[in-house]
């Protein structure tokens, strides 16, 4: 089982899934419960959420780090060392 009881309760629901749409979560989960697919997909779900807010919260705040293009100068230079 894939996910993690981080939730202290649980709640009760009734909800209208495309059966197409819960196949393929289960496929991509590899859960053995419809259960334990959404609650997987869930999961994921947030936690892809939290690291898109923080993404967006320390974007920009590395000054000194290695940009694009010093990536690809950097990369040029050692094919030309490697050249030699």
């Amino acid at each position: 089982m894939e996910y993690k009881m981080l939730y202290s309760g649980s709640m009760k629901t009734t909800i209208d899934i495309p059966e197409k749409m819960l196949a393929e979560a289960i496929r991509h989960t590899g859960a053995k419960t419809k259960k334990e697919a959404i609650v997987t997909a869930v999961e994921k779900y947030n936690r892809l959420r939290r690291l898109a807010v923080l993404n967006a919260r320390i974007r920009g705040s590395f000054k000194d780090f290695m940009t694009q293009d010093d990536l690809k100068i950097m990369r040029e230079d050692a094919k030309w060392e490697g050249m030699k």
